[in-house]
């Protein structure tokens, strides 16, 4: 593990996040960590799960670096420390009583008439219609066909991403370490003219997911990690677990149980 001396900060823009980010930074300070703007050797997000989802983007995935959320806002799966225990965390810190975990990203292509897109995601992306009418959509896992989705989405996540919008789906809840994708559909039809998989489908790592389009082309709205574009013209998409990885500090006390119990099932 390397030493951590170098801190960015990535605050949520509500008063809470700020007035925890201001205490944050203070006490950060006090303890000879020095606060920078660029080559953090830690990276810190205060806000919610949106929070760090934008800290991972907005860094561009470095791998170079630690991340680790102060949770300023309501669930906060990501944010592993809570705003009453931020001196704790220093205190460790300072230590180096921490542990770090790798995590592993979904990278996607996007293939059109004229382009290609790649974008990298550590939660999920989803797939509707630009319209939000009914998508038809074939799916093939390592070009072996699966079944042609009729619904009003298809959502696919990695382990990190299966308690997020995933779950809301009624999606399983992956243990965040393994390396996994999940196929959720969004509100299939079933019924006897159509029969589309009603539940999530976990597949292995090393297996890509090859969506192609029907009709020629389709307008589709994609949702990376909770952004929205229209692309226009897709052909195909084509999204799998990529060797690139992000370091996540945790305490050493961490542990994802501890985390499902908590923040799902609220057993103290």
């Amino acid at each position: 593990m390397r030493k951590i001396n170098r801190i960015k900060l990535y605050v949520n823009n509500n008063d809470k996040s700020k007035m925890v980010a201001k205490k944050l930074e203070q006490e950060l300070i006090d303890s000879n960590f020095t606060i920078v703007q660029d080559n953090p050797d830690l990276c810190i997000s205060v806000g919610g799960d949106g929070s760090f989802l934008r800290m991972v983007n907005d860094s561009n995935f470095n791998q170079h670096t630690y991340y680790i959320g102060v949770n300023a806002g309501s669930l906060g799966f990501l944010q592993e420390i809570n705003i009453e225990y931020t001196k704790d965390f220093i205190s460790r810190l300072n230590n180096d009583n921490y542990k770090i975990e790798s995590i592993h990203i979904q990278e996607t292509k996007i293939k059109t008439k004229s382009d290609e897109f790649v974008f990298n995601s550590l939660n999920e992306i989803v797939v509707r219609k630009d319209d939000l009418d009914t998508l038809k959509l074939p799916i093939y896992i390592d070009d072996e066909f699966l079944e042609e989705l009729t619904g009003d989405g298809l959502l696919i996540s990695t382990s990190t991403g299966s308690t997020a919008y995933n779950m809301s789906f009624g999606g399983s809840i992956v243990y965040n370490t393994l390396n996994t994708l999940s196929i959720t559909p969004v509100a299939p039809l079933n019924n006897k003219v159509f029969s589309t998989l009603r539940n999530s489908l976990i597949i292995p790592g090393d297996k890509k997911v090859l969506l192609k389009t029907k009709d020629n082309y389709q307008n589709l709205m994609i949702s990376v990690d909770g952004k929205k574009d229209i692309i226009n013209d897709v052909v195909s998409i084509e999204t799998y677990i990529s060797p690139k990885k992000i370091i996540c500090l945790r305490m050493n006390d961490f542990h994802f149980i501890k985390v499902i119990n908590n923040k799902i099932l609220n057993n103290d």
